[in-house]
């Protein structure tokens, strides 16, 4: 039997994603884990590729764009704002970028659970990255 588990959003950042935005881990399951995600205003993150999971995004807060490209996909550039929920299926390229004053601020997803720092894959992307 799996035990309930509750987890209030960190004040602080846990982690720095590999493409450069800042993580707070929530909770994982068997099938699945949760993280909220959050770039500075102004900023563009390093543009990654996933190796094991799919991931889905619900945008929170703030305003930017999601670049996406898939072998199988053409090329896109998502508007992100408040309300906006996007995948980024196994083996997509993406980047993504703050527009305006405040900081972008997501929630994502990955099935399976987040396997740890190996997962992200730097690539190509779309724009000049801007995060350290």
């Amino acid at each position: 039997m799996i035990p309930f588990d509750t987890r209030r959003l960190p004040a602080a950042r846990d982690v720095v994603a590999a493409d450069g935005s800042d993580v707070r881990v929530l909770l994982s399951l068997g099938g699945g884990s949760m993280a909220h995600f959050e770039l500075a205003p102004g900023q563009t993150s390093k543009a990654v590729t996933h190796c094991t999971v799919d991931e889905i995004w619900f945008v929170l807060s703030g305003r930017g764009e999601m670049w996406r490209a898939g072998s199988l996909q053409p090329e896109s550039i998502e508007t992100l704002e408040a309300g906006v929920c996007l995948t980024i299926p196994l083996g997509t390229r993406f980047q993504f970028r703050t527009i305006g004053s405040e900081p972008l601020c997501a929630v994502g997803v990955t099935m399976p659970p987040w396997p740890g720092d190996t997962e992200a894959l730097a690539v190509d992307g779309k724009w000049r990255a801007t995060v350290a």
